[in-house]
């Protein structure tokens, strides 16, 4: 038995498959929590530095899932469409630009660009249902096309990109590539370097094992004053700290775009959590996760009447299986799973299953077996 198992101690007869939507917390960052909160109720901030190294510890844990080149070019955002947000409205776009975009992706990525029509943008769409979808994209770019805004992994498909060859075919278009990380990061190696990408975000509360309120925004070191700023505050300043200086400048690290106070709590919680992503290591963690998808498909695609909406291939793949039955309305073979404790979502047309890498296997064959009685 793993050591991680201890970390999970969920309900008996929970069948947790929901980490594209919101995880459960690791025990970790559950005692982080309630040690700070203890803290803050004996002594309040007397040890405020020491708070502040666990917030730079969470950035440098950050920088090593990214591959960042520097800590500096990571900030601590609110979510993954506050990070959108700074790139949409920071970039100085000129009427007739084009944003590039899937025809899959969730509302966050779509939009945050769609509210650049009254500038002039231009939104396009690319169907991704092909069997080349990396291609559908970069054929569609044009002269006029200034950004490549896609997600790593689609959230209802759970169809994961090929991103090196996105970068690649963007850096040669003269294209910037903005990559939403949120169902990659914590389940696949993610590597912001190799995939060349312009931008990258992504909150804490999925397949990291955070809470929400938290997530990272990478912003390459060349495009950082390029991005117009619209939130001002004390934190964002070069020179934090010294409070009775008058003039100032915005920080040359991405800190720039943490306006105020940091979410101290969520740094607790998270840091802890992505502690263990690290002491486990990406690559188990990604072996882990392929075989509890791998025998989902199996097994769901060899269940009478069942409907794989999910990629076969698996270097099309992440975390995410969904299906349908034949004959089965969504919403009422959805009711009768969470009344089994089956946590799942009903999402691109099916139900969508997300395990982990600690998921038991006990709770994979529970949900088969119930899922053979209902088909």
């Amino acid at each position: 038995m793993h050591s991680w198992h201890d970390e999970f101690p969920q309900q008996p007869g929970l069948r947790y498959l929901n980490h594209a939507a919101v995880a459960p917390w690791p025990r970790r960052a559950s005692h982080a929590v309630s040690a700070f909160a203890e803290q803050n109720l004996r002594i309040g901030a007397r040890d405020y530095p020491q708070w502040l190294q666990v917030e730079n510890r969470l950035r440098q844990r950050l920088r090593n899932l990214l591959n960042a080149p520097s800590v500096a070019d990571v900030a601590l955002v609110k979510n993954t469409s506050e990070a959108l947000s700074f790139v949409a409205f920071g970039l100085d776009w000129r009427a007739g630009d084009q944003v590039l975009i899937s025809d899959e992706e969730f509302p966050s990525n779509r939009v945050v660009w769609e509210a650049l029509r009254p500038l002039g943008v231009e939104v396009i769409e690319v169907g991704l249902a092909g069997h080349d979808p990396e291609g559908a994209l970069l054929a569609a770019c044009t002269a006029r096309t200034r950004l490549l805004a896609i997600s790593a992994v689609q959230y209802a498909s759970g169809l994961r990109l090929d991103l090196q060859r996105l970068g690649a075919g963007c850096r040669a278009r003269g294209v910037l590539l903005c990559v939403d990380a949120i169902q990659q990061l914590g389940a696949q190696p993610f590597d912001v370097q190799a995939s060349d990408c312009a931008f990258a975000m992504a909150d804490g509360h999925k397949w990291l094992l955070g809470p929400e309120g938290l997530g990272v925004f990478y912003c390459r070191r060349d495009l950082r004053e390029q991005l117009k700023l619209h939130e001002y505050g004390w934190h964002m300043l070069e020179d934090v700290g010294n409070y009775e200086r008058r003039d100032w400048q915005p920080a040359r690290s991405a800190r720039r775009f943490e306006c105020g106070s940091p979410n101290m709590l969520g740094a607790m919680a998270l840091e802890a959590s992505l502690s263990l992503l690290e002491e486990v290591g990406m690559a188990q963690v990604a072996g882990l996760l392929e075989e509890r998808v791998r025998h989902l498909h199996e097994t769901l695609a060899a269940l009478p009447g069942a409907r794989l909406l999910s990629p076969a291939e698996p270097e099309r793949r992440a975390g995410i299986v969904t299906f349908s039955l034949d004959g089965r309305d969504n919403a009422t073979l959805f009711e009768q799973l969470k009344a089994q404790q089956v946590v799942c979502a009903q999402r691109g047309g099916g139900i969508r299953l997300s395990p982990h890498f600690y998921t038991p296997e006990t709770v994979l064959e529970e949900t088969l077996q119930l899922l053979r009685t209902l088909a």
